[in-house]
């Protein structure tokens, strides 16, 4: 009995020494939610924060060097310990999936960089060093004490279009991608970097939804950098569409203006990008797919399979496509309809007051639409195109403010249609009183 307070003693003692694997002697600082803003994101200083479990077996084995290490380091780099078994929001919050997971907390705070070097006192010592050179030699320049939303892009602050690229990102988001890239390779302490950050910014916005724009910092990133020998801030290189390798990518050689690098980037996409599908409306999806997400929406009605047989309705296919080929770096939807399919939709239009074929142009963003009111020919739909294409030509808001209906019909067999037949009635067998003989 006398021992048992002893005891309970030892065991609470142990309880405690779980919860935090580093003992306050120790040069790890225990690090937790309450302390961790405060200490490591708005700090000066370089950080290496391990994410551990007191029970892992791993994290037990690391034990001595990382302590080794926080000892080496000390006044140079701050090392500190999560316990992200208790602290799980922590642990979520930069996903942590194991243990231990060691983070580098260096020129952006907002985004670690994975530790993957040896898990050795000298391998830790070796990165930590590496952070701290990079961020003295940005500090040399004045840029090591910009916050992090600043960095990217040369420290535009308006570059909500412009992906941001890590070693770590760069082969999922472009490599891996069929989509253009163009990727800029910036320092932040550059005044050209500087210079080009909004004309990015502003490009990269314009040209949402055809060419994708990204912006990576090589004095963090280094492995990119290195892999494709840039010497020089900014460094542009161009990531064609399609399945990408070494021979996918080259260098931009065209202006730094917003313009110029839309201009650039257009011209270079209707190089590789195929000619738009001509879809008939044949159900909501079909509508939606070939429309929702574009700039414009070319719809096309043409007439009645038996007012205008295959050759005729074939020839209004062929103009719409050629002028799709002429028209698709501009990525606009193509479809189209047969007169009285869809009644919503020509309602919406205001289409079948001049008859058919009839054309309209909708933004199905904004809800307009602009109706031809010329000649449904490859020169004047041209024209019609072409003026809408550099802002010019009326528009009237879509009724309803929404898509309209669509209904489900059978797609066109490219066949000629039989006129109806008419029904001959034998009437041999049909008696006929006097009065109907009258």
């Amino acid at each position: 009995m006398q021992n048992l307070p002893i005891r309970l003693v030892l065991l609470l003692l142990a309880a405690v020494g779980v919860q935090c694997m580093y003992p306050s002697s120790s040069d790890v600082i225990d690090l937790t939610p309450d302390n961790f803003d405060k200490k490591v994101i708005n700090s000066d200083s370089i950080w290496i924060v391990e994410f551990y479990a007191p029970w892992c077996g791993h994290c037990q084995q690391l034990k001595p060097e990382y302590e080794k290490a926080a000892s080496a380091l000390k006044g140079i780099v701050k090392v500190g310990g999560v316990n992200a078994d208790e602290h799980k929001s922590l642990g979520g919050k930069y996903g942590i999936r194991g243990f231990p997971t060691i983070k580098i907390f260096g020129a952006n705070k907002n985004k670690p960089d994975d530790f993957n070097g040896p898990r050795t006192a000298a391998g830790l010592v070796d990165a930590a060093l590496n952070a701290a050179s990079q961020k003295a030699r940005a500090n040399i320049h004045g840029g090591g004490s910009k916050k992090s939303s600043d960095s990217k892009s040369g420290g535009s602050k308006d570059n909500k279009d412009v992906v941001e690229l890590t070693d770590e990102n760069f082969e999922e988001l472009v490599m891996g991608s069929e989509d253009m890239w163009l990727v800029e390779f910036y320092a932040p302490w550059c005044g050209h970097c500087k210079n080009l950050a909004p004309q990015w910014a502003s490009a990269a916005t314009e040209l949402k939804g055809k060419v994708k724009l990204g912006a990576l910092d090589a004095t963090v990133h280094t492995s990119k950098a290195s892999q494709y020998e840039i010497r020089g801030y900014p460094t542009i290189k161009y990531f064609a569409p399609g399945k990408k390798d070494s021979d996918s990518v080259s260098d931009y050689n065209g202006g730094r203006t917003s313009s110029d690098i839309v201009s650039w980037a257009l011209d270079k996409l209707s190089e590789n990008v195929p000619a738009p599908e001509l879809t008939q409306i044949t159900d909501e999806e079909s509508l939606k797919t070939s429309c929702e997400d574009k700039p414009l929406c070319i719809v096309s009605v043409l007439p009645h399979i038996l007012d205008c047989q295959s050759d005729c309705r074939n020839s209004y296919l062929e103009i719409l496509k050629s002028l799709g080929e002429k028209y698709k770096n501009k990525m606009w939807g193509w479809v189209w309809s047969e007169a009285g399919a869809q009644p919503e939709i020509e309602e919406a239009l205001e289409i079948g007051g001049f008859g058919y074929p009839a054309l309209a142009v909708v933004n199905v963003k904004k809800m307009k639409y602009s109706l031809l009111k010329g000649s449904f020919s490859k020169e004047g739909i041209n024209e019609f195109l072409r003026d809408l294409s550099y802002g010019r030509g009326g528009t009237a808001p879509l009724k309803g403010s929404e898509l309209p209906k669509v209904h489900k019909v059978e797609p066109w067999d490219g066949k000629d249609a039989e006129p109806p037949q008419e029904e001959d009635i034998d009437l041999s067998d049909v008696d006929l009183d006097e009065k109907d003989e009258l």
